[in-house]
């Protein structure tokens, strides 16, 4: 299943929806790949503060991956 994020709150969002419906921890999940617990908190809630590193190590722990695409366009309406 596909999820988008528009901002960093809704990305994190989705990393906790996602680790909860896998029945993973947080300690489980930063264990896996080597974090501290309070790293894997602060990707779901404190996104900004977080590095990207971080983020491809939960995204590791919880089998996700990172897709980049450009947005949609949208027709957009020239008579006004």
């Amino acid at each position: 299943m596909d999820f988008t994020a528009f901002t960093a709150k809704q990305l994190g969002q989705v990393l906790r929806s996602h680790r909860k419906a896998q029945k993973v921890t947080q300690k489980n999940a930063a264990s896996i790949v080597g974090l501290l617990p309070k790293t894997i908190s602060r990707l779901e809630h404190d996104t900004e503060t977080a590095t990207i590193e971080s983020l491809f190590k939960l995204l590791s722990a919880l089998d996700l991956e990172l897709v980049i695409r450009a947005k949609s366009q949208e027709p957009t309406d020239k008579s006004w």
